[in-house]
């Protein structure tokens, strides 16, 4: 199944609005409304999964514009579970894929937090988050993989993550539509990387391995870049560690043996970095 997605949130009167809203299945993007979403400043929009998936072979791409001075959070309401798919030899050969492209302009941000993406058996899925921001643009993204069910034994799955700052030049996203390639969608010069950083679970040799898993079933990441260039101190703790960017803003890491355990020794690496 291919299906793509768009969602612009842009400053207006002191409030974050969404201005475009646009999705397909497997997708949907669902805005917070009433005197809840009333009450905050920034945009809140859940991502709901509108049929099973990731299929082998389904390519689902969201767009996300977070415009200058705008604020999002955008959230999970229920894991994601990889599954293999049907028998066609041509579905089984292609892999599940999941891409998400975002630029935040000047004194924007980001908050993504989907919930874990649990890799079952037989299952290969890939994701993708690719994220530009201006240079005082926030960022904080959060992803809990989990490799397989209990009692199982994993499928394959690996995820890229390319955080980029785009050049002074450059506003980022401007609330109107931007490319994740690395520049802004104004024209803007490439900037310069963040973080590249690709992972994989599912491998035998390589989860057992203490410079990775280490036998853990869950890997968590959280990258954390403020609008200010403050350099963060390297540091760990008990299955968490924590290492600085290049300029501004840290990557914390975490292992355990449940989702539970690895979210909250995520947010001890992220209180370490504050």
């Amino acid at each position: 199944m291919l299906a793509c997605a768009e969602l612009v949130v842009v400053a207006r009167d002191g409030r974050s609005v969404v201005t475009t809203l646009r999705a397909q299945s497997p997708l949907a993007l669902v805005p917070r409304r009433g005197v809840t979403g009333a009450s905050r400043s920034d945009a809140v929009v859940h991502l709901v999964g509108s049929a099973s998936t990731p299929l082998a072979g389904d390519d689902v791409t969201l767009t996300v514009t977070v415009g200058a001075g705008a604020h999002l959070t955008l959230t999970g309401v229920a894991a994601a579970v990889a599954l293999p798919g049907g028998r066609s030899a041509d579905r089984a050969a292609r892999p599940s894929r999941t891409v998400l492209r975002c630029t935040v302009g000047d004194g924007g941000s980001l908050t993504y937090l989907p919930e874990p993406t649990v890799v079952t058996g037989r299952a290969h899925h890939e994701t993708v988050l690719d994220v530009v921001l201006a240079p005082t643009a926030a960022l904080r993204a959060r992803d809990l993989l989990v490799a397989g069910r209990t009692g199982e034994r994993p499928g394959r799955c690996r995820g890229t993550v390319r955080v980029t700052e785009c050049s002074a030049g450059g506003s980022g996203a401007g609330g109107s539509g931007a490319s994740g390639n690395g520049a802004s969608g104004n024209g803007a010069a490439p900037g310069r990387p963040l973080l590249v950083q690709t992972q994989e679970i599912g491998d035998p040799l390589l989860d057992a391995s203490p410079a990775h898993l280490a036998g853990h079933r869950v890997l968590g990441t959280e990258v954390l870049v403020g609008p200010a260039r403050e350099q963060v101190l390297a540091t760990c703790g008990d299955g968490w560690s924590l290492s600085p960017l290049p300029g501004r803003g840290a990557l914390a890491t975490a292992v355990a043996h449940d989702a539970v355990t690895a979210a909250r020794r995520l947010a001890e690496a992220v209180r370490a970095a504050r």
